[in-house]
């Protein structure tokens, strides 16, 4: 639908939704019990459990910031128990978010070059913003129950600005930026030269295709007459951990009176379409570009930058605060779903002549140039010591594990344990992303995919002594194990992000609240270990992306970004340089694995 008016307008059900429910105490933490305990020799369950018992007991410090939080959630313009938790999760991380947190999507393949390619994007990225401005996207559905669409808000026009001690957030739909935005502009990056481009006319009507093709000719074209020095791009900065970051913005605005004209365009500006002067050499390295790229022809703090390779090739890089992959999905496609000439004409865009892009530049004094220096030198260091994997199955996907009775992604998830088993020879701490739209305001829960059902199905996989039933008994109870998990997690029932909200109260009231030291919970075995990834899974199913990646989460996880879909399984894999041969391994023997278990269900279904 693209004018009149929606049957349920975008925004109409987000406050009908039901709540959040908030888990008691006790609930979490028999759940966390049982959750870590698999991962856990005997003496560090019995730790974990008295350290569990002294939280639990009366007038303890679980008590106490239990109440707390069950007041909170009670207090009026509280949308769900987590307002405070999810801003301080992502807007509270000190390191570098590039790399580290926003995540990309690699698109389909276009046989449009790179200018064609990048003004349809624009073209359906507008079109999209017009329609949801007057709310005009319906509510997605799933299952019959309508899902938060209020991620939506975050899309346009929001950047994420560092903070000293946590960053904030410049965006629409908020107190200080009331409705929609009605920026008109976006900025384009190429050569790390940064340009204001009009993509609205001054009547808020959509430039034509060849007018936006016009106008980022004319961005490639002033770009290659005046080159960029190498310690100019003000990009690279946002690759800095954010309190580096934050000074160095603190610099750029009393450097020249200019510069918060200059950021200003930067951070009200509905998205970021970075064009590349170069092609990838191939798919994997498409996605390393999508991923980290070079900082000086990115703004990581942008909510979207579309990416446009030389080739024609696109994608795009998130930055994570506001907007989960879910979302993302559902804008993607309405992007790739409709051909642009469309999306164009359905906006009512129209020729107006080209806009005229005029450059957004920065002064910078030697320290700033200098800092520019530093961190371009430290981000390439820091991609260079990412090691990266992609795995392409043609011969399985959704469809191939439902004919064989699995649920699809249980079956991927057991034969990534049992990979990991056999790479690195033991089974480590699992998390899967799962989503929660369905509650207001919902995002996702925390999954932890290591159950005793798992290690018993990855045991029996390479026994000797067991027969082909006992390892199928113990795949399908595995499976059916971490289905029931995951509706858990979708009902709201599990225990990390509750446990964890507690210690961030404890940090933030602890001695308003009487609870003046971390308890001691919080440093049980139990605790520290399910929480030590050694993988970090989420799963992004569209037929409109080829591949979906992030970094790793820790000095030893390997990422694992699959999108599953009916005819095929593709996944990007990632982990610090250190841990690049276990990766490796992994991904021989996920290849071995998915075969095996195919074949073992085969002769069940034969």
């Amino acid at each position: 639908m693209s004018q009149g008016t929606a049957a349920t307008p975008t925004f109409a059900l987000e406050d009908t939704l039901p709540r959040v429910p908030l888990p008691t105490l006790e609930e979490s933490c028999e759940r966390f019990l049982a959750w870590c305990a698999p991962l856990l020799t005997e003496a560090e369950l019995a730790a974990t459990e008295a350290e569990v018992a002294a939280f639990l007991r009366p007038g303890g410090p679980g008590r106490m910031l239990h109440a707390a939080l069950e007041e909170y959630d009670a207090t009026e313009g509280v949308h769900s128990w987590l307002d405070t938790f999810w801003p301080y999760r992502y807007l509270g991380r000190r390191d570098r978010i590039a790399l580290n947190a926003n995540f990309f999507f690699l698109f389909r393949d276009s046989d449009l070059p790179q200018v064609e390619r990048a003004a349809g994007l624009i073209a359906a990225a507008v079109h999209y913003k017009r329609r949801l401005d007057r709310e005009l996207i319906e509510p997605v559905v799933q299952r019959g129950q309508p899902q938060s669409m209020e991620q939506n808000k975050f899309l346009f026009s929001t950047t994420r600005i560092p903070g000293t001690e946590q960053d904030t957030v410049r965006a629409p739909y908020t107190d200080q930026w009331p409705g929609p935005s009605e920026a008109r502009h976006i900025v384009v990056f190429f050569r790390g030269a940064m340009f204001r481009m009009d993509v609205l006319g001054p009547d808020g009507v959509p430039h034509s295709l060849a007018d936006l093709e016009a106008g980022l000719r004319a961005v490639m074209k002033a770009a290659a007459e005046r080159p960029v020095a190498a310690d100019a791009p003000v990009g690279h900065l946002t690759t800095m951990a954010r309190a580096q970051w934050a000074a160095a913005r603190q610099s750029l605005l009393a450097c020249d009176p200019g510069n918060a004209e200059a950021l200003d365009a930067v951070e009200t500006a509905l998205f970021c379409l970075c064009l590349e002067d170069c092609a990838p050499a191939d798919t994997q390295q498409a996605c390393d570009q999508l991923l980290y790229g070079d900082g000086g022809n990115r703004w990581f703090d942008k909510a979207l930058s579309l990416i446009v390779f030389g080739d024609g090739r696109a994608g795009i890089n998130v930055e994570h605060c506001g907007l989960d992959g879910t979302t993302i999905l559902g804008f993607v496609d309405a992007l790739l779903d409709t051909p642009a000439e469309e999306q164009s004409r359905r906006s009512g865009a129209r020729t107006q002549g080209p806009p005229k892009p005029s450059p957004v530049v920065f002064e910078l004094d030697e320290a700033l140039r200098a800092h520019v220096r530093s961190a371009a030198d430290a981000f390439a260091a820091y991609g260079k010591n990412t090691a990266t994997a992609i795995v392409s199955f043609e011969d399985f996907g959704s469809n191939t594990a439902k004919a064989l009775g699995v649920s699809p992604d249980a079956f991927v998830q057991c034969a990534y344990q049992l990979a990991h088993r056999r790479a690195k020879g033991h089974l480590g701490a699992t998390y899967e992303s799962i989503a929660t739209r369905q509650w207001r305001r919902g995002r996702t829960e925390a999954m932890r995919v290591v159950t005793a059902e798992m290690q018993r199905f990855a045991a029996a996989m390479d026994d000797p002594a067991a027969h082909a039933d006992a390892r199928r008994s113990a795949f399908r109870a595995a499976a059916e194990k971490h289905v029931a998990r995951a509706k858990e997690c979708q009902a709201g029932q599990a225990p990390e992000q509750h446990l964890w909200e507690l210690e961030l109260i404890q940090r933030r009231r602890g001695t308003e609240l009487g609870v003046t030291e971390q308890p001691a919970l919080y440093r049980s075995p139990g605790w520290l270990t399910m929480r030590d990834d050694y993988l970090s899974t989420s799963s992004a199913p569209s037929a409109n992306i080829q591949y979906f990646g992030f970094g790793s989460t820790s000095s030893r996880c390997i990422g694992v970004a699959y999108v599953l879909l009916p005819e095929r399984l593709n996944l990007y894999l990632s982990t610090p340089l250190p841990v690049a041969g276990e990766m490796r391994a992994f991904a021989d023997s996920l290849r071995a694995a998915v075969g095996e278990l195919c074949e073992l269900m085969a002769a069940d279904h034969g």
